[in-house]
Parts: C-alpha cells; sequence; structure tokens
C-alpha cells in the first residue's frame, strides 16, 4: 500500500504576524489564518507531520530548526522561486498560498537549513564584510578630502599610511587644527578596523582547525580562509546537491541561457545564489591564475583560447565543482584525480 502523502503547509513569515496556508486532502478544506508569534509553534506542536514551505528571509533558519524538532519536514525556498506563483495582488494571504503552491514542486530547489553553528560562522563573515566597507570608504573619505588640498597618495593601503603622517603635518601649517584632529582621528580609527577584522579571521581560523570539511576543502588551490569557512556553512549539507554542477548552478557560476525552437543561445552567468560565496570563488581563481607556479594543462589551454575574465569564471566553476565533490564524498582534496562517468548498462 503507498504511504498516506503528508499535509502541505505554506508559512509566510515575518516579525509578530504568520500566515499560513493549507488544504485538506480529504474534504479540500482550506485553511488561511494569520498567527502571531507567541502562537506559531503552539499550532504546529499540536499536528501531525506534515511538510512545510517557507521563504528562505530572515529568521526562517531559526524557525526551520524549532519546526524539525517538532518532527515536520521544512523546505525553504528562495523568494525568487515563489514570486512566480503569486496570483493576483500580493498580500499575506496570497504570500501563504503560493508557497503552499510551491513547495510542492519537484523543480523548486530547496535551500539547505544550517545549523547554529554554520549559521554563527556566516554572521561573522557578514561582521566582517561591512567592517571592510566602512574601513575602504573611510579611507576614500580621507583621500577625497585632503585632495581638496592638493594632497594626494599612491594606490594602496601602504601608500595611503606612508604618507598620510607627513601630509598632516603638512596641511596643519595652514589649517586649522579642529581639522587637522579630526582627520587625525578618522586616520586612527583605521587600525582599531584593522585590529576587529583581524580578530574575526583569527576566530574563523580557529574553526577552520577544528573542522573537518572546512580543513579538506582549503587544500584546493584558490580556497583560503575565508572560502572555506564560507563554503562550508553556505553549503549545510552537500548532499542536498546531486552534483558538483548542480551546486556551480546554485552559486551563479554559469552561464544563462535565452532561445526558442530548438534555438539556444548563451548569456553572461546567472549571478544567482550567494553574492558573496561567488566573489570569494572569483577572486580565489583569479588568484590562481595569476600566481600558479605550473597551471594545470586544462587552465593554459583555456587561458589561450579565451579573455582573461572567462577564464577566471570559469576556474571558479570548477573550484566549485571540486568542493562539491570533496565534501559530498568525504574524501580529502587529490589533485591528481581523474573524473569518470558512472559505469551504466547503456553505454555497453
Amino acid at each position: 500500500m503507498n504511504a498516506t502523502p503528508k499535509t502541505v503547509v505554506g508559512v509566510d513569515t515575518a516579525k509578530s504576524v504568520f500566515q499560513v496556508y493549507t488544504e485538506d486532502q480529504e474534504t479540500g478544506e482550506v485553511l488561511n489564518r494569520k498567527l502571531r508569534r507567541a502562537q506559531f509553534l503552539e499550532w504546529f506542536a499540536n499536528r501531525t507531520p506534515c511538510l512545510i514551505g517557507m521563504e528562505a528571509c530572515g529568521g526562517s533558519q531559526h524557525w526551520a530548526r524549532k519546526l524539525q524538532e517538532l518532527g515536520h519536514e521544512v523546505k525553504l525556498m528562495s523568494g525568487k522561486m515563489v514570486k512566480a506563483f503569486v496570483c493576483g495582488n500580493k498580500n499575506d494571504a496570497a504570500d501563504a498560498r503560493a508557497i503552499y503552491m510551491a513547495a510542492q514542486q519537484p523543480g523548486v530547489k530547496a535551500v539547505a537549513i544550517k545549523s547554529e553553528g554554520q549559521q554563527a560562522v556566516l554572521a561573522m563573515h557578514r561582521i566582517r564584510q561591512q567592517l571592510v566597507k566602512v574601513r575602504t570608504a573611510q579611507i576614500n573619505e580621507l583621500r577625497g578630502l585632503v585632495a581638496e588640498y592638493g594632497e594626494v597618495f599612491g594606490q594602496g593601503r601602504k601608500a595611503f599610511d606612508a604618507g598620510m603622517k607627513t601630509v598632516l603635518e603638512r596641511l596643519a601649517e595652514h589649517l586649522p587644527a579642529p581639522l587637522i584632529d579630526t582627520l587625525r582621528e578618522q586616520w586612527n580609527e583605521l587600525v582599531r578596523l584593522d585590529e576587529r577584522i583581524v580578530r574575526i579571521e583569527t576566530s574563523l581560523l580557529a574553526w577552520l582547525r577544528q573542522d573537518r570539511a572546512a580543513k579538506a576543502i582549503s587544500a584546493i588551490p584558490g580556497v583560503g580562509l575565508l572560502t572555506a569557512t564560507a563554503a562550508v556553512a553556505t553549503i549545510g549539507d552537500a548532499r542536498a546537491f546531486r552534483s558538483g554542477r548542480e551546486f556551480a548552478a546554485f552559486v551563479g557560476l554559469i552561464p544563462g541561457q535565452t532561445g526558442s525552437g530548438g534555438k539556444v543561445r548563451l548569456l553572461g552567468i546567472t549571478k544567482r545564489g550567494d553574492t558573496y560565496l561567488r566573489t570569494l570563488l572569483i577572486h580565489g581563481a583569479r588568484a590562481v591564475l595569476l600566481h600558479a607556479k605550473t597551471p594545470s594543462p586544462w587552465l593554459q589551454q583555456l587561458s589561450q583560447r579565451r579573455p582573461p575574465n572567462v577564464v577566471i569564471v570559469a576556474l571558479a566553476n570548477k573550484i566549485a565543482r571540486t568542493i562539491w565533490a570533496v565534501l559530498a564524498h568525504n574524501r580529502a582534496y587529490d589533485k591528481e584525480h581523474v573524473s569518470s562517468r558512472p559505469f551504466s548498462a547503456a553505454s555497453t
């Protein structure tokens, strides 16, 4: 006998009010109601295990873990996938119904549910990323302010720090002291930002050393501290992807397509998925291309045929697929490994 299919529930989450949508499989009765935050888990605690669809947004990972603890199956989906199922005007009720419909579609890819530890690592990455942006903005601001008085620096942080002290002393001869003090305070603030960034990187390094998966993929050329820790925390369970190609597509490192009537035209990369992880992979690929002492024959041949940026993205795609293979097959990185197609009777 076939097993009874699970009841499907669509949930549109928010800060204080949650909208739930479900249909009774026997009577066809529709339930589309609002729940207060305090009522949400209690409502699901009194139901038989079901499939719960939610958008992957702020707070969704927390609620997914809580619902899994109650015995339910949770499917997180990107908002872009759910949007296609919204009919008519957009509101909480329509969104919950769209999520309900999207959760039942096999073609809608689920987002991996992460542990609290993996989310903690990603939170540290986000904080570091913001600090780097603030530091860059502060340097650019100081460069612009002193340029108004005819002072310029060479490119790079080293040239900036080397010249800033002399520039402030020179400007102090004819500019108000409060302005010089403010510029000096802004410059000194960069040191504190540097220290905060280093502390976060030190914590990430400690996590990498004790995490087997992150340590394994850090041996891949082009995968450093940031890429290794961010990749492991972002992927969650590598088995959620059927292949390395699917993971590369999830990150957005494959070309888009457009076509009709059997004619397909390839576009630029899709840029789907996590922008931060894709950026790290591309930077890692660029480092390999520029600094590899003995580049592989594949990379040498590709560099002769294609422009540098195309080569970098292709190498980033290969790195992403290698990361998935190492994690999914639970093995160490082997630079001499040669992939082969699985044996099938149809090929004989």
